[in-house]
């Protein structure tokens, strides 16, 4: 088993920046890949962004290309959403997920640890 603790979520006005990080606990030091999804109300969860183990690939939902980044500290067994220009339709709880094949991938199956979610809000 992964844990999984999302953090550095909170209410933010449109055009601001919020990082979100991404901490993961495992009984042993894994060769992840790890993932950002989100879930609005109402809404079914979708992909933001991955990253392959060692960063050589990366991946985004075309909303959030230019605006957000994906990046990773393995050393910290951590991951990180950099999030600019922020807009009120990027309201959401967002997940950090872990997949064990490594790769950046952008289907929720390929991942088989997920956290408890952080929420973000975009006031116009």
């Amino acid at each position: 088993q992964v844990q999984v603790v999302e953090s550095g979520g909170g209410v933010v006005q449109a055009g601001g920046s919020l990082r979100l990080s991404c901490l993961y606990f495992g009984r042993r030091f894994g060769s992840y890949g790890m993932g950002w999804f989100r879930q609005a109300v109402g809404k079914e969860r979708e992909f933001v962004a991955a990253i392959s183990w060692m960063a050589g690939n990366t991946l985004y939902t075309d909303s959030v290309k230019g605006r957000f980044t994906i990046s990773r500290d393995n050393a910290k067994n951590t991951v990180y959403l950099q999030m600019n220009s922020l807009k009120p339709e990027d309201t959401a709880v967002y997940y950090c997920a872990v997949d064990l094949t490594g790769g950046a991938n952008s289907g929720p199956a390929s991942y088989r640890y997920w956290g408890q979610g952080t929420q973000v809000t975009v006031s116009s």
